[in-house]
């Protein structure tokens, strides 16, 4: 298996980190094969929804301070392809995290295991999330004098409490599962993820495939908008969708009383 394995599941694509003797640490390598992942994600028409997860006991432990960092702060010269194409394309590290990259369909986290620095940026980028109870958050890069630039500033203010936010920036400090649960930074903590990150996966995928992309979108670009601007966006996003071939099936199969069958035109 690759660093990172894809596997494409009817409509739903998994991927996988594999890089357990590192706690899945992200090093060039798993930076761009994680990166080709989502573009893949995006542009294959067969996919509805991803699903992340990692290999080993720990989801991600953020970036690989040996490899990665050194690399990109000039203190070690690329050695391989890997790191080559790291340095040819500045912005793919950024893409790996879901910083400035948008799959344009859900992405789970299956949750297997600490996500913390990168690790946690990445969870940030996702769009429902599943952990074990052992799992603990955090981004610690304060901890090394390193600012947590995986978009760590901008989204967790917004996906946690102001203050508990603050909190996590500021000291370093991780929280358990349970209490990102209580927060709303996770959907479900349980030992099986993979179980219900897939039965969350399935239920997505069998719905209109047009719809899904639109309303996440939609979501995404009305966040943090005055109320009227963000249901004028609403407007420019929903009309599209009710001209579609799966809004007529949809109705149509209701009305027949069987399962719908969405093509996603």
């Amino acid at each position: 298996m690759a660093l990172v394995d894809y596997q494409l599941q009817g409509h739903v694509a998994v991927i996988t980190l594999n890089r357990p003797d590192a706690r899945n640490a992200i090093n060039p390598e798993v930076a761009v094969r994680l990166a080709d992942a989502w573009q893949e994600v995006k542009t294959n028409e067969v996919v509805r929804v991803a699903v992340l997860t990692g290999n080993g006991s720990a989801f991600c432990a953020g970036a690989d301070l040996g490899q990665l960092i050194p690399m990109m702060s000039g203190a070690r010269k690329p050695e391989n392809e890997w790191d080559e194409r790291v340095m040819k394309e500045p912005g793919i590290t950024s893409r790996a995290l879901l910083r400035n990259f948008d799959t344009e369909k859900p992405v789970i986290a299956a949750i297997n295991g600490h996500a913390i620095a990168g690790g946690m940026e990445i969870v940030q980028g996702t769009d429902i999330r599943v952990a074990v109870p052992e799992a603990r958050f955090g981004v610690q890069e304060v901890k090394w004098a390193i600012f947590p630039a995986g978009g760590s500033t901008v989204r967790l203010p917004v996906q946690l409490p102001y203050a508990k936010a603050m909190e996590l920036l500021l000291t370093g400090d991780l929280i358990t599962a349970a209490e990102a649960l209580e927060l709303g930074f996770l959907n479900y903590v349980t030992e099986d993820i993979m179980s219900k990150a897939m039965e969350i996966a399935e239920k997505i995928a069998g719905n209109g495939p047009l719809a899904v992309k639109a309303i996440r979108r939609s979501v995404k670009a009305c966040l943090g908008k005055p109320e009227q601007e963000a249901l004028r966006l609403e407007n420019e996003i929903s009309g599209p969708v009710f001209q579609t071939a799966d809004a007529k099936e949809g109705p149509r199969a209701f009305m027949e009383k069987r399962k719908p069958e969405y093509q996603g035109r």
